[in-house]
């Protein structure tokens, strides 16, 4: 008993020496981390050269990837996406300082929405927090003052069986956001479900009832940049306060 519990005890610390000290739910080295590399090592060539600023930084899963009107839906907010495939937090904690190292923005928006998808996982709003977490800090690894943007996930028809667990998740990503400095939550729900039926709304989303539809888009876009003018002209007003 007492060799399992020091066999256990070298892979936890291990694992975090490994983390970076951060602690993740998965290593760095775990297959369903590793299955990204190419995809990030793409968007990184898009950032060689001089760091961009003033820009704001979207991160995350395939919403951001597949939001090519970005630029125009974000207008003014000089928006700029770095997303890629199915990313889930437990992967996107180990290469967000690859995402973000690149750029000087004037605000990130994070958003991922797979974590829970798969129940056969096994994964619990608990463990995912544990990535949600890690992703934060290793954000402000790079950037401790800007602020950062964790967008809820949203409700679609494809997912609704499992909404209240979601629902669970995002609260207690917005719990995290309201103890951290110069963190904020973005609320969706009431934006994408219809008040007659209480289901999503499908005019919002694409045939596949997941992903948003050209109208989904700008409504996101009119709930982001609402709480951008909030975030960056407070955090703004606090750094020029004496």
């Amino acid at each position: 008993m007492r060799r399992a519990t020091t066999t256990l005890l070298i892979a936890l610390v291990g694992h975090a020496a490994t983390a970076g000290a951060v602690e993740t739910s998965v290593p760095a080295d775990d297959p369903r981390v590793t299955r990204w590399e190419q995809d990030v090592a793409a968007l990184e060539a898009l950032d060689r050269g001089a760091p961009p600023a003033g820009e704001i930084l979207f991160i995350g899963s395939s919403s951001v990837r597949l939001w090519t009107t970005i630029a125009h839906d974000m207008a003014p907010w000089p928006a700029v996406g770095r997303g890629y495939g199915g990313a889930r937090y437990r992967d996107l904690c180990h290469f967000v300082p690859r995402l973000v190292v690149n750029h000087e923005p004037d605000a990130i928006v994070v958003f991922v929405a797979n974590d829970l998808a798969a129940p056969a996982e096994g994964q619990t709003v608990d463990t995912v927090m544990v990535d949600v977490r890690a992703t934060h800090a290793r954000i402000r690894e790079r950037h401790p003052r800007v602020p950062l943007l964790f967008i809820a996930i949203t409700p679609t028809e494809s997912r609704w069986a499992m909404w209240p667990e979601i629902q669970r998740l995002n609260a207690a990503m917005q719990r995290m956001c309201e103890a951290s400095d110069d963190t904020f939550f973005i609320a969706t729900a009431e934006q994408f479900l219809d008040p007659d039926t209480g289901r999503p709304d499908p005019a919002l989303f694409r045939a596949d009832r997941l992903h948003l539809s050209p109208a989904g888009y700008r409504v996101w876009a009119r709930v982001i940049a609402t709480a951008l003018d909030r975030a960056v002209g407070r955090v703004g007003l606090e750094s020029a306060a004496p």
